[in-house]
């Protein structure tokens, strides 16, 4: 605390005439993270307010309780610990470089900003903007940002703060990390304390990978306070020192790995969801959502939603009802296969991996069976709304590119900012930093949806393997297949595209080797390798039309990859299978098709095959 003849000083500039921003401490805060907190008297007016007491009410990791039963922490101490850290630094800028010419009010606002970056979340934090808003009121874009300047503002106005216009749009810019939004003469380098545009690294995170790390049991701490004083402010912009280069890119590991393995969980995930269609069930009688426009309503607007719904007594909720009563029995919606998706492939991903075409697949597949086995139709009543498609973005901070890059340091030799050279930080790191992980998900948790919806979104992912390996390879030649007499109702075989014996690469013949995730531990589906694993085929429902799906994405000026194929139409790559039989394929007279079965050299004879598709021979035990 400094001395108080130098706060009376200060508090006389010209930033400060009411003096509001003279740091006199009322009193600490215990914490878990940083231990002692000083208050001073300014924040202290913005903690005791009705908008700044709510986030008590909401957990900072939402549904992360589920599955670690200690992480209830809130948005409450996680605002008081980045004020603290926000505090923390620029009070070190001030200290050590007087010429900054940083004030009290600099100080504060900065402060502030740390404190009041999180009003304006909702319900289990980022369920409420990320999933529940944009299925709410699609086309009402809402975010939690909008919801921090409307509290903001009513806090202010409500409580008579004595604080100008100037100092409301400073602050409220700080929060958002962008100088345009408040007066040109304010200190850009205080713009990235709160919320860091330039490479992701600021006190907010410095504070969630702390607290998020140690109620959840995992040990993903760093030596934040060594961090915080390594920084010096350079040509206008935060700098660390260069030994301090691999503390830097380890905040980027850690951050990357919270979203990997507490963040994005998958039974967590399934539980945001359920959360999610329950307050969708019951947004036409309560409407939640629409609390969102207005502060005296936001302020009712908290995990607690979820009581209000359980305890209702109208039938009109009761469906609402049913999905809390199942999250509590444990009942949840299941996952049901997963895979972690280039960034390169995302777009592509998203665009073609959709629960239609799953549903598509999947029906598609049970009707194909219905003639060899009359009663699978029978009491199979899954609908294109029980599958949830999940596709997740994780990454280091900045996507697909190393935020070290984008962050400036400085050593003893050299006062001047600079980049971390080859040789300054660990080079084992990856080449990629950026992912998706792709789920998906069964609101119905019988075993026989489960194995049906896997069936079908793997058929789904072997037929935009094929897609992508064309489109980043047009030129690949065609295999000629080998003479085969086509029967009556099989076309002539046509061309196949052969495997690319990439080392490691993911292929489809790979995957046959392997049991799923879901496979191995709930015995849905065991995969043989199939003697056709040597090519791969296009499955019989792909049409040009899904091919020019991708192909979408493509410039205009180049010519697409999915037109043809060494001089051949794509639609002549598609092959049809019917009455159990299948065209012939080059290299490959093991497998022949005898009523809808595979006899296959070596296996037994007990055992029965789903029809072929995409060259994947699935075993059925009996």
């Amino acid at each position: 605390m400094e001395p108080i003849a130098n706060q009376q000083v200060a508090g006389t500039q010209n930033d400060d005439p009411t003096g509001f921003f003279i740091p006199i401490e009322v009193r600490n805060i215990k914490d878990i993270v940083h231990e002692e907190i000083p208050i001073h008297s300014y924040l202290s007016v913005f903690i005791d307010s009705e908008p700044f007491q709510r986030l008590r009410d909401i957990k900072q990791l939402g549904t992360s309780s589920y599955v670690w039963p200690g992480a209830t922490h809130t948005r409450f101490e996680h605002c008081i610990g980045v004020a603290h850290l926000a505090r923390t630094l620029a009070s070190r800028f001030k200290t050590n470089q007087p010429e900054l010419g940083i004030t009290n009010r600099d100080v504060a606002c900065v402060e502030i900003a740390g404190l009041c970056h999180d009003l304006g979340h909702g319900p289990w934090s980022h369920v409420w903007d990320g999933i529940f808003m944009p299925q709410a009121q699609p086309d009402t874009p809402w975010q939690h940002e909008m919801g921090s300047d409307m509290m903001f503002d009513y806090l202010v106005k409500t409580y008579k703060i004595p604080i100008s216009n100037k100092d409301v749009s400073f602050i409220k810019a700080l929060i958002a990390g962008e100088p345009g939004q408040c007066d040109p003469s304010e200190k850009r380098y205080l713009f990235d304390i709160v919320a860091n545009k330039r490479n992701g690294l600021d006190v907010d995170k410095f504070d969630y990978i702390q607290r998020d790390s140690r109620m959840t049991g995992e040990n993903l701490t760093f030596p934040v306070l060594r961090i915080l004083h390594s920084a010096k402010v350079l040509d206008n912009q935060i700098c660390y020192k260069i030994k301090d280069a691999n503390q830097i890119y380890r905040i980027c590991q850690r951050r990357y790995e919270l979203h990997k393995h507490v963040y994005n969980h998958k039974t967590a995930r399934a539980i945001e969801y359920m959360i999610v269609d329950a307050l969708l069930l019951a947004e036409p009688h309560m409407k939640i959502a629409e609390r969102v426009y207005k502060p005296e309503s936001f302020l009712r607007l908290n995990d607690y939603i979820k009581n209000e719904i359980e305890m209702s007594q109208g039938p009109e909720l009761e469906a609402s009802r049913q999905i809390f009563k199942r999250i509590k029995h444990r009942d949840l919606y299941r996952s049901v296969d997963q895979k972690n998706i280039k960034f390169a492939d995302g777009e592509d991903v998203k665009t073609y991996v959709t629960r239609e075409r799953i549903y598509d697949k999947l029906m598609s597949n049970r009707a194909s069976e219905q003639s060899a086995e009359t009663d699978v139709i029978d009491n199979f009543d899954l609908q294109v709304g029980d599958i949830i498609v999940d596709i997740t973005m994780m990454h280091h901070g900045m996507k697909q590119h190393n935020p070290v890059d984008f962050t400036k340091f400085y050593s003893k030799l050299t006062n001047a900012p600079m980049n971390a050279g080859p040789g300054d930080y660990s080079e084992l790191r990856p080449v990629e930093h950026a992912e998706l992980l792709l789920r998906i998900y069964s609101k119905k948790s019988d075993m026989k949806y489960l194995h049906a919806v896997q069936e079908a979104y793997r058929a789904v992912m072997d037929d935009l393997d094929v897609l992508l390996e064309l489109k980043a390879n047009p030129s690949m030649p065609a295999v000629v297949a080998a003479t085969a007499t086509p029967g009556p109702e099989t076309p002539a075989a046509q061309p196949t595209v052969p495997l690319p014996a990439t080392p490691g690469s993911d292929t489809a013949s790979e995957r046959t080797r392997k049991f799923s995730r879901v496979g191995s531990r709930n015995h849905f589906t065991s995969f043989k390798t199939s003697p056709l694993s040597n090519t791969r085929r296009l499955s019989s429902d792909l049409s040009s039309n899904t091919a020019s799906t991708l192909s979408s994405h493509a410039s205009d000026t180049s010519p697409s990859p999915f037109t043809t194929f060494e001089g051949c139409p794509l639609a002549d790559l598609f092959q049809d299978e019917e009455g159990g039989k299948d065209p012939a394929v080059a290299g490959s007279s093991a497998a022949t098709a005898v009523g809808g079965k595979r006899a296959r050299e070596g296996e037994d004879e007990n055992d029965s095959f789903l029809p072929v598709s995409d060259g994947l021979g699935i075993k059925r035990r009996r």
